[in-house]
């Protein structure tokens, strides 16, 4: 039955294909062009074509863009494009992104049913291409009531693993994870500040795509630890803020070049209030922004000293609805505001989302 959902754009993708002699290789929900071949790093390649064919007529490895010549390009080149049509492919999205710039490689985000899942990413091979990208394409109407997001892309390589059991070990979570991902850097186990005993894990990983990978192999694979159910999501700033705060557990361990090292106890300010303002303040100026008004609420106070604020921002003239959340902010012995500090979490929440979208 999937195979009759989107069955013209379906074709119309398979006429290209043959029509261009490009072929794309799906793996791990997502669809790629260019990049090195797989099971080879683009380090591994040198350059465009394998070694075999250098210097040769025939025709480059279909899997690297026609005319690549030199190792990979640098990691600030890459975009992220959002809001795509789920309907769109990459006939459609190749030559448009192709058109200001020379694409290194293209990954379109795929559900099961042949549909994509609304964003892809694209790898230029300068960073003015890249640049070029986001000037031609950000909010671009790719039909006609269809305008997409086009921004850098972060290439975060952190992972937060909520709900694991009170009981779990470093040990117990290392050898866990080292049977369903690869590329892991750090495992860092904390006892988790909110309410519920729980502990939660920060994992770093030495690529975004490595932790794309692991984050997709946690989540289907519906793995638990002590019976409790994970939940894997990217490390947002305001978690890994917070986190700063408290002490890791001793067990914590970096793994770096086959060591491990004790972590250091963090124990660095958090950002201040004026700080964090005059940052958001500035970003939507340039963005033809309004200053942003913000309220806070208590909703929970815990004998411990940790409460927990609601937030919301309106931002006069953002295109999106007001934003909001919860944060847990530590009662501050000194008389340092609650509120001041909820303020502070919720521009870092801000910031992320504007990243994100404008």
């Amino acid at each position: 039955w999937t195979n009759r959902i989107n069955e013209a754009s379906k074709m119309a993708l398979l006429a290209w294909e043959r029509e261009t002699g490009i072929e794309l290789v799906q793996i791990n929900g997502q669809r790629r062009y260019g990049g090195p071949p797989p099971g080879m790093s683009g380090e591994q390649l040198g350059h465009g074509v394998p070694e075999a064919q250098q210097g040769s007529p025939q025709a480059p490895c279909p899997c690297v863009p026609a005319g690549w010549v030199g190792g990979p390009p640098p990691a600030n080149t890459e975009v992220y494009i959002t809001r795509l049509p789920q309907d769109i492919y990459e006939n459609t999205l190749i030559p448009l992104f192709e058109s200001v710039g020379k694409l290194y490689e293209f990954r379109l985000m795929m559900t099961f049913s042949g549909l994509n899942r609304g964003f892809a990413y694209a790898r230029y091979a300068s960073s003015q291409d890249a640049r070029n990208a986001i000037a031609t394409f950000h909010r671009f109407q790719v039909r006609k009531g269809c305008a997409i997001v086009v921004c850098r892309s972060t290439q975060k390589r952190e992972l937060v693993v909520k709900g694991l059991d009170i009981s779990v070990s470093q040990q117990e979570l290392e050898a866990m994870l080292q049977t369903v991902t690869e590329g892991i850097l750090s495992v860092t186990l904390h006892t988790s500040p909110f309410p519920r005993p729980t502990k939660l894990a920060v994992l770093k990983y030495r690529s975004h795509e490595a932790a794309a990978l692991a984050k997709k192999a946690m989540m289907e694979g519906n793995l638990r630890l002590g019976g409790a159910g994970m939940r894997v999501d990217w490390l947002d700033p305001q978690l890994k803020q917070k986190l700063r705060l408290w002490k890791e557990e001793p067990s914590s361990s970096w793994v770096h070049r086959g060591k491990s090292l004790a972590v250091p106890r963090l124990a660095s300010p958090p950002p201040s209030l004026q700080d964090m303002l005059e940052h958001l303040n500035t970003l939507c100026w340039r963005h033809c922004l309004r200053t942003p008004l913000f309220i806070t609420k208590c909703v929970q106070a815990n004998p411990d000293g940790w409460q927990q604020f609601w937030y919301q921002v309106v931002i006069p003239g953002y295109h999106g609805m007001p934003i909001s959340g919860f944060t847990w902010v530590l009662q501050d012995k000194q008389g340092q505001s609650e509120h001041k500090k909820a303020k502070v979490a919720a521009a870092l929440h801000i910031l992320r989302v504007l990243g994100e979208s404008l």
